[in-house]
């Protein structure tokens, strides 16, 4: 991997917060490159309060959004609250149903089913609320791109609001209202929110009009913290604050549904990539191997016993999925070896019978070992299309990659780094052969490596049980704050390094800095074949983050290694 040292930052915002928050330079400099500078700033990066979180009504459309579904409660109006099958889409949905529902019974939700259907607003949705006397559709997560379906549900005389966060189209849907901060003309003040956080301020601003306070609200949080982590939007501003809270309702007093999923691991603290790799996957396994539908009745259930059998089938589930996607994975490895051109700047593979709910998790698997934008399809025989899921590398624009291509796609909708898409057989080939040459024509030589942003050098020595509590106070982490990766030069193995590990795949030292002669514990996961670099003391220089070491009952700071380089790759320091 390249290693890449981040940009210095403003030097003299780096003393004024050093100063101004008595904390060490090296942190200061930290804060100074997540944007903080003032104290108020400070206060609310570590601290933050309910306070911080924005007044819903600014969202453009809030306003009518919410009187029309205070008319469906006060008219009896059957209101339907659809979403889509992921974990924002879920959670999202049931966020509103569960809080609707303490007050209002007329109520119902839909899920589409992720084969027959596809992501976002169906035409088989729209019948479903027809043939069920839906007066009100509120989409969550799903609708921004819906043009043709608004039409026919509003043919129907069906309303619809939608809650979306995904990037609008050129043309909006002719909806009752749209919530959409990413719309051009809205005034609110963060752009980063999910579809989850959307609900959630429709849920505050219900709550403001029933002159509640937001405590009433807070208990919501658990299932938004567990989107907020599985669809990868910024942990910055807002969703800080909602992340910061979130995560205490979720350690505190999940609900039944989520208590169940967290039995299967015996943890004392639940942080951002517990939700990312163990939660996430659990509920995103019902819409992959069954129906996304029954994610949402888990999470909408009130009494536990019931919410353990519903778990007990999602964990099923996903001992399925981990399956098949390995199985996938193992297949698309070899197209790749067999079939593409090292050279290539772009990765398409597709098989008729690869299972859809796992091309995405397939498409980031062979991201991992081949570092290019990257698209998995298979074949939906009763749309007779080509469908599945692209990813991106880092900071590189697909989604505008897509949007240029759109005379080959069917449909593409999503984010800037990972979108679904769809293509008709004849477009097939074509369309591969569009996508390479469009990547090829736009993508900067520095982004086909993959990059460890090194946020700060540090001596050994930096390296205290006072400064390890200050970096925790950092937390949560995730984009936008990611934790911080921090370099040493000069370091040496003290003679007791070792492989350990199943198959002795990684790596154990003892290292001391030739600076300050201060030593700490090292562990590199998958980094065995690193140990040729460290013996008979030669000097080498060592990527990596700072956690905790328990054992025996004793706890002390360890560096968690993620790369190693042989002396010192950096002429100059800083």
């Amino acid at each position: 991997m390249k290693w890449k040292l981040a940009a210095e930052p403003e030097e003299s915002v780096v003393k004024h917060i050093e100063k101004e928050l008595n904390i060490p330079y090296k942190i200061a400099r930290l804060l100074a490159r997540r944007g903080i500078e003032t104290y108020e700033q400070a206060r609310k990066f570590f601290k933050p309060s309910f306070n911080d979180i924005y007044d819903p009504f600014q969202m453009k459309g809030m306003d009518k959004a919410v009187e029309r579904i205070e008319s469906a409660v006060r008219n009896r109006e059957k209101i339907l609250i659809y979403g889509d099958y992921d974990v924002d889409g879920t959670t999202a949905v049931a966020i509103l149903y569960s809080f609707l529902k303490n007050y209002y019974d007329n109520l119902d939700f839909y899920i589409p089913d992720r084969n027959t259907e596809g992501y976002g607003i169906s035409f088989q949705g729209i019948d479903y609320a027809r043939q069920n006397e839906v007066a009100l559709i509120v989409a969550l997560d799903c609708g921004i791109k819906a043009v043709e379906q608004i039409r026919y549900a509003n043919s129907l005389g069906i309303d619809v609001i939608i809650g979306d966060h995904h990037t609008p189209g050129e043309v909006l849907p002719e909806a009752f209202a749209i919530l959409n901060p990413k719309q051009k003309d809205c005034p609110y003040p963060y752009k980063d929110l999910s579809g989850a956080g959307i609900a959630f301020k429709i849920i505050q601003a219900l709550n403001i009009r029933q002159g509640k306070s937001i405590d009433k609200i807070i208990p919501y949080l658990d299932l938004l913290a567990v989107a907020i982590a599985a669809d990868i939007v910024p942990i910055t501003d807002e969703n800080r604050t909602l992340m910061y809270f979130g995560l205490q309702q979720l350690n505190l007093a999940p609900r039944p549904g989520l208590k169940v999923l967290m039995k299967s691991m015996t943890k004392t603290e639940w942080k951002v990539p517990d939700l990312v790799f163990i939660l996430a996957p659990r509920i995103n396994s019902a819409g992959r191997m069954d129906h996304g539908k029954r994610a949402v009745e888990l999470l909408i259930e009130p009494d536990e016993m019931k919410a353990e059998e519903m778990g007990l089938a999602l964990e099923d589930n996903n001992r399925q999925r981990r399956e098949t996607d390995i199985n996938i994975t193992e297949e698309a490895l070899q197209i790749i070896t067999d079939h593409l051109d090292p050279d290539q700047y772009t990765t398409v593979v597709y098989d008729k019978n690869w299972h859809k709910g796992v091309v995405g998790i397939v498409a980031s698997r062979l991201i991992e070992k081949y570092y290019r934008p990257t698209i998995v399809l298979t074949y939906s025989e009763a749309d007779d299309l080509w469908v599945g899921s692209a990813r991106s590398v880092k900071n590189f624009d697909l989604y505008a990659v897509l949007d240029s291509l759109r005379e080959y796609i069917h449909q593409f909708g999503g984010h800037k780094f990972a979108a679904g898409l769809s293509v008709k057989p004849e477009n097939l080939k074509a369309f591969i052969k569009a996508f390479e040459a469009k990547v090829r024509e736009v993508m900067p030589e520095e982004m086909r490596e993959p990059e460890l942003e090194i946020e700060e050098e540090l001596d050994l020595i930096d390296i205290t049980p006072k400064f390890y509590r200050l970096l925790k106070r950092f937390e949560p982490f995730g984009p936008g704050n990611m934790k911080p990766v921090f370099f040493t030069r000069d370091l040496r193995d003290t003679g007791f390094a070792k492989t350990v590990g199943k198959e002795n795949r990684h790596l154990r030292m003892f290292v001391m800095d030739g600076t300050t002669r201060a030593s700490l514990v090292a562990i590199g996961f998958n980094l065995a074949d690193k140990m040729p670099l460290i013996q008979n003391k030669q000097p080498f220089s060592a990527v990596y983050q700072i956690d905790e070491n328990h054992w025996n009952g004793r706890t002390s700071l360890q560096l968690k290694l993620k790369d190693i380089k042989p002396g010192n790759p950096f002429e100059n320091k800083g």
